[in-house]
């Protein structure tokens, strides 16, 4: 059994088609049926046959890719497909052969089919030599390193992730079929930086404030964003971490209550109901969820009910997205805690 990295599209495109419909699937749309291709040179010559003008770089580059997609993943092998739409991960199995789905959109006729086992798996629960593996900056890629068979097994089995056993890490020298193709372990591709980036800076967060220390990070940010907030003391809270208000006060609208939860694990509708009820019960007019492991389907569907226009969650990519926003207007101690500058880099073509 081997572990797959398959991407849902350079923006997460064809990821929620993927997961509703048992599919893995690749883009590669230039490309058509490789149903009668038996090798990675027979997939080379269709691809070249479809992309006559492209340079041979990338002409390899997609051969090897759509060759492990088409010949290399075996039934029984695991998918992991990081869903860049939720900030989550989907793992799923392999349960059929390639198909060529002619009569589908473009970017969805390359297929697999998968059953999936989880597609809520936060980031946060995945430490951070495996995240490693999931910045390849390739749409199709083998994870081989740290016990990542066995480590993906289990947080699909438990949410978590067990760490490498003793003894089990495999070395970076694959055998020679992978080793040929590139697309065998990830010390042979190309990084996505910014996740990487992201993952070390998430796990930052939740490391240095964790517990009621987020509660003091979220209150910046929203005094950032021209609140005047009170946090509460540690204790019961009843659904209440932070009331945001504004005006010279903090008495006008929009007046906001605020409930923090670092847990990894998505929380589920039960807290909804408890901010929804502390919103209410506070005369507020919106409610805001900073969930760090984010919620569960069914808490998104209550959300998508009467209470779309009362209560926003923040999900820990939502949560860095707002201090993104406002970091040059955060407090001194807050910035020294969480020091960050902006770099520019160039854009890797992914395929």
């Amino acid at each position: 059994m081997r572990v797959w990295l398959v991407r849902g599209g350079r923006n997460g495109e064809r990821e929620e088609w993927a997961l509703e419909h048992g599919r893995a699937v690749v883009g590669f749309h230039e490309v058509g049926d490789l149903s009668a291709t038996h090798s990675r040179d027979d997939v080379f010559t269709e691809v070249r046959r479809y992309l006559p003008n492209d340079g041979e770089n990338r002409v390899r580059n997609f051969a090897a890719q759509l060759w492990a997609f088409r010949g290399r993943i075996a039934v029984g092998d695991l998918v992991v497909m990081p869903l860049k739409t939720r900030g989550t991960i989907a793992i799923g199995r392999v349960t059929g052969d390639y198909t060529y789905q002619a009569d589908a959109e473009p970017g969805v006729r390359h297929t697999r089919p998968v059953k999936w086992g989880a597609d809520d798996i936060p980031r946060s629960a995945i430490k951070q030599d495996l995240l490693y593996s999931l910045g390849a900056f390739m749409t199709v890629c083998q994870i081989k390193r740290n016990d990542a068979e066995h480590r993906f097994e289990r947080l699909v089995a438990t949410g978590t992730d067990p760490g490498a056993r003793s003894g089990v890490v495999k070395a970076a020298t694959s055998n020679g079929n992978g080793d040929e193709d590139g697309t065998s372990d990830v010390d042979t591709v190309t990084f996505d930086i910014e996740q990487q980036a992201t993952d070390r800076l998430r796990s930052h967060i939740i490391e240095t404030f964790a517990g009621h220390e987020m509660q003091r990070l979220v209150a910046a940010v929203l005094t950032a964003e021209g609140f005047r907030c009170t946090t509460l003391p540690l204790g019961p809270d009843g659904g209440v971490d932070v009331l945001a208000g504004t005006g010279p006060l903090g008495l006008d609208s929009p007046r906001i209550v605020v409930q923090v939860k670092t847990e990894t694990a998505a929380v589920g509708a039960p807290v909804l109901q408890q901010l929804i009820g502390a919103t209410q019960h506070l005369q507020a007019d919106q409610g805001l969820l900073v969930a760090w492991g984010g919620v569960t389907k069914q808490a998104t569907q209550m959300l998508m009910g009467n209470q779309y226009f009362r209560i926003r969650v923040w999900k820990d990519t939502d949560l860095l997205d707002a201090i993104f926003r406002t970091y040059d207007r955060l407090p001194e101690e807050i910035r020294k805690d969480l020091p960050l500058k902006r770099v520019w880099t160039l854009v890797e073509e992914t395929g």
